[in-house]
């Protein structure tokens, strides 16, 4: 029996799909731009708004150098990232769900999530009150229609990558226009912007760094890096990996300097407008009524209001294929795009709507806030695993980090979970010590997490690489000269593999093995990808071929890139002319068909030939 490969991954059909060999330098850098552009409009996020906005409001200048050092900890922790992706062809998720049990997995898995639905709703809350502010939309309206920009991702999703990648620049272009012409109108004073380079922290602004942080050093950004570096045909050779390491380092330094440029415009906006007037900022539709009167032009407020809006729409695009990304990486487990949207965007939209009939509409300043806090909180969950895969020589060889590398990196760590426990402690211990016995599970999983390398590891069981016996059936079939056999790489393929070799052989058919690679990345990238775990397939079928070939069966291999399987079968169908398709059914039906998608009734009604469904 061949079985389906025990690492076959999630989601990574992104890696080897685009062609990087240029022989121009320029021509190169730009080939392998892109990734870290839309990785970097999450570190522009409405989140980042409010917490730079407080920062600056509230404490002048002070905490520039915060922004600074989270930027610098973000190319870092970003380069690793992409070096995971490049170098072992799995992305963060795929890699922890390779290396931890289940229990961990899911545990990972439902944390970050959690940090997903906490930056859906920074970008929910963000475009709402950017509507609110541009057409005096009432904020709970607003809210409720940004939920539908799900729909619009999935269209454009059907244009691919390029079209995606555009519509980013123009917004992330769109943002640092605005800001620009803002920070030339504030006038801000260099002597005083150079005070908040001097690193120090209070009790009163340690929250509000660590939402910095964590709006900065975004945790889901790590999960998706990791997935979207492996769009480019990197090679296979070391110094082609090493090339492909030094130019996305590159690509990474200069996108999140942009991201920079934008959170900073937006401190320093506030710290020479705000602060220097003595203007508490409890609110962003605050900040926008003030920027008129300080700057003496309504052109400001404007441009403050468009370029919200811009980065709530900007940052929902990679939203959307980060949560898709962990859920499939984690647990392996595919879903409706449709509807994993959906329920990413009832997680936010739930409380976003309680907490403005509750408490009111200025009270989502605070929830903006808070959803950072809970981004950081988070990080050290995602930064000390990637630490450790990317320090492992036995699987990244010589690109494995050096001693300098992991100094740097552990200490951001250590930084991150510092200012973390100290927030925890500072507002948990009011509350009553009793509180931290939900905090402990929580510390308990970090520290296995932080010891995982050197704790013993359960042997993995051997596999077994041999073709299952052909079932030959007891009644003379109709004579088939094609016959057309999608696989899924799951269990059931053995039984139809079993019907279609056995009807093969005894008519002397051709056997056309169809397989479809799916996902949130192989929607967007179509056709290009040719990835890590099609490699994976291509060997599975490869196997599978030649066992048949053995047996005297003609056969022939064929991987499309589809967002629907059902679709790419009956246009195989429709182009091969097939006498007959066997597919292997899936066994759940009701509520499970509208989770995971109903393929066969789909071909069955799409086709003109015979169907056979074994199961």
């Amino acid at each position: 029996m061949v079985q389906r490969p025990t690492n076959r991954s999630s989601l990574s059909e992104v890696h080897s799909s685009v062609g990087v060999l240029h022989q121009s330098f320029w021509r190169r850098l730009l080939a392998f731009s892109g990734p870290a552009y839309l990785v970097s409009v999450g570190y522009m996020d409405p989140g980042n708004w409010a917490t730079d906005l407080e920062g600056g409001a509230r404490f002048g200048y002070q905490l520039l150098w915060v922004l600074i050092m989270s930027n610098l900890m973000a190319v870092l922790l970003q380069t690793l990232s992409a070096r995971l992706g490049l170098i072992r062809g799995r992305d963060l998720a795929q890699a922890c769900r390779e290396s931890y049990p289940p229990a961990v997995n899911y545990s990972l898995w439902i944390l970050c999530e959690l940090a997903i639905a906490a930056c859906d709703l920074a970008e929910i809350l963000g475009a709402a009150i950017a509507l609110n502010l541009l057409f005096k939309m009432p904020l709970l309206y607003g809210v409720l229609i940004t939920s539908l920009d799900a729909l619009l991702i999935l269209w454009l999703t059907r244009y691919g990558i390029r079209v995606i990648e555009a519509l980013v620049l123009v917004l992330i272009l769109t943002i640092g226009i605005c800001f620009a012409v803002e920070i030339f109108l504030a006038k801000p004073d260099l002597a005083e912007m150079a005070t908040g380079l001097i690193p120090r922290i209070s009790t009163e602004s340690l929250y509000v760094a660590i939402g910095i942080l964590g709006a900065t050093v975004m945790p889901h950004n790590l999960y998706l890096h990791s997935a979207l570096v492996q769009t480019r045909r990197i090679g296979t050779s070391v110094e082609e990996k090493r090339i492909a390491c030094r130019f996305n380092f590159f690509d990474s330094a200069i996108a999140l300097n942009l991201a920079l440029f934008v959170n900073a415009g937006i401190l320093i906006l506030a710290a020479s407008t705000f602060f220097k007037h003595g203007q508490e900022v409890k609110e962003i539709q605050q900040a926008h009524m003030l920027l008129a009167p300080l700057l003496g032009t309504s052109l400001a407020s404007i441009l403050f209001a468009v370029a919200l809006l811009a980065s709530g729409q900007s940052s929902t695009i990679t939203g959307t294929m980060a949560g898709q990304i962990v859920m499939e990486g984690f647990v392996n487990l595919r879903m409706q795009a449709w509807l994993r949207r959906l329920i990413t965007r009832l997680l936010a939209i739930i409380p976003a709507v309680l907490t403005i009939v509750l408490a009111g509409e200025q009270a989502t300043y605070q929830l903006l806030i808070l959803s950072q806090v809970i981004l950081s909180l988070q990080l050290p969950f995602a930064i000390i695993p990637l630490i450790h895969f990317t320090s492992d020589k036995i699987k990244m060889g010589e690109f494995a980090n050096a001693l300098w590398v992991k100094v740097l990196a552990w200490l951001t760590a250590a930084i991150i979970v510092a200012l973390n426990l100290r927030l925890a402690w500072q507002t948990l211990a009011p509350l009553g010590y009793w509180i931290f016995l939900f905090v402990a599970p929580i510390l308990g999983l970090l520290l296995w997490i932080t010891a995982s390398p050197w704790l013993p590891k359960p042997k993995a069981p051997p596999q077994v690489n041999t073709m299952p016996e052909p079932v030959i059936p007891a009644i003379e079939p109709p004579h088939y000269k094609i016959i057309l056999l999608p696989l899924d790489h799951s269990d059931r393929d053995r039984t139809a593999l079993a019907h279609a070799s056995a009807l093969a052989r005894q008519h002397q058919a051709k056997l056309l093995l169809l397989h479809v690679e799916e996902g949130v990345t192989s929607q967007v990238y179509g056709e290009l990808s040719e990835t890590a775990e099609v490699e994976e397939g291509n060997l599975y079928l490869t196997l599978i071929a030649a066992r048949l070939k053995e047996q005297g069966i003609e056969v022939e291999i064929k991987v499309v890139h589809r967002e629907s399987p059902r679709k790419a079968i009956i246009e195989a169908a429709r182009i091969f002319s097939p006498n007959l398709i066997i597919m292997g059914a899936h066994g759940h039906s009701g509520i499970k068909d509208l989770i995971f998608g109903s393929t066969i009734d789909a071909v069955r009604h799409g086709v003109a030939c015979p169907v056979l469904i074994v199961r």
